[in-house]
Parts: C-alpha cells; sequence; structure tokens
C-alpha cells in the first residue's frame, strides 16, 4: 500500500489539508463502510475524484461499521479496507473515523464538494445542517444504488449454502 495516501491522526489530517490548500488544490470528501469493495464502489469514487484536484475518503472504522450495520460486521477490518482503498488510483488519501458521521470532518477539511451516492438528498442527508452552515455543496456521484454489500454477503452466503449443499447430496 502507499502509506503516504493513509492519514492516521486528526493532526496529519490537518497537515494534508493545509498542503493542498497551500498548493490551490480543491478537495472532494466522500465516506462509506466500504465493505466489500464492488463497481457500485469504484463507479462512486471514480466520480467523486472528477469533482475536485483530490479526493479524501473517509472509511468507517471496524467499531463505527459495527454500530451502523450490526454484529459481524464489517466483513473485512478497518485496516484491509483502508488499503484496498488507498490502491485504488482515483483516491488520493484515506481516513479513518470512529463517529456516526462525518460533521467533524466537514468542519475540518471545508471540502469544495461533499460527494455522496444518489441515495442521498439535502433532505435526507445525516450532515445537511453542519454542510449548510458551511456553505457546503452536495455533489451526487456514482449510478443508481444497484449494488450494496450487504446484497453481495447474501448472494455469497447463499452460493456457499448451495455448494455446501451439492456436495452433500453427491456424497
Amino acid at each position: 500500500m502507499d502509506h503516504d495516501k493513509l492519514i492516521r491522526t486528526p493532526d496529519a489530517l490537518d497537515d494534508v489539508v493545509r498542503a493542498l490548500r497551500a498548493d490551490h488544490k480543491s478537495i472532494a470528501l466522500t465516506n462509506g463502510c466500504y465493505e466489500i469493495l464492488h463497481v457500485g464502489h469504484l463507479r462512486s469514487l471514480q466520480s467523486a475524484r472528477q469533482q475536485s484536484d483530490c479526493l479524501i475518503v473517509a472509511i468507517n472504522s471496524d467499531a463505527s461499521t459495527r454500530r451502523y450495520k450490526g454484529p459481524g460486521h464489517p466483513a473485512v477490518p478497518e485496516n484491509e479496507r483502508a488499503e484496498i482503498l488507498a490502491g485504488l488510483e482515483c483516491v488520493d488519501y484515506v481516513y479513518i473515523f470512529d463517529e456516526p458521521t462525518v460533521d467533524g470532518l466537514l468542519e475540518q477539511i471545508r471540502p469544495d464538494a461533499y460527494c455522496k451516492g444518489p441515495e442521498y438528498t439535502m433532505e435526507n442527508l445525516p450532515e445537511r445542517e453542519t454542510l449548510k452552515r458551511l456553505g457546503g455543496t452536495l455533489v451526487t456521484v456514482g449510478d443508481p444504488k444497484d449494488h450494496s454489500t450487504t446484497e453481495l454477503i447474501q448472494r455469497i452466503a447463499r452460493l456457499h449454502a448451495e455448494a455446501g449443499a451439492s456436495c452433500s447430496t453427491h456424497s
């Protein structure tokens, strides 16, 4: 992994943002669990990257993902999810956060574009009040929500169960 892409502390995030602003670079922020990377994630990240000079991806920590998705999650630990995302050309930086929303990160980064999938609008966005107060811009990225980590996990579980049943009938 390109360790320069992984931002490990709030102070390091401040340093990155300060350096980008000094270079007159625009910043897009997006966030999510990215529990199992799928094509919907990739399309969303690529679209988010087109909105600015630099894309910062905030990923939910393991504890935050469990709070959001329930016991047994995440399927992939936070450090591995961060490494996978950092390996993508369209991602400039990855930051792991533990809070329920990215309100604090919006305050800290003040991105030129806050990028979310089409399932989010200013009416249902958890961070809407912070974004409004900061005068930020919500940008819709990616394609319709036709892909889901939960559905992918369920499909894999079904295939695994079917394969197990198939193997036991042939014994």
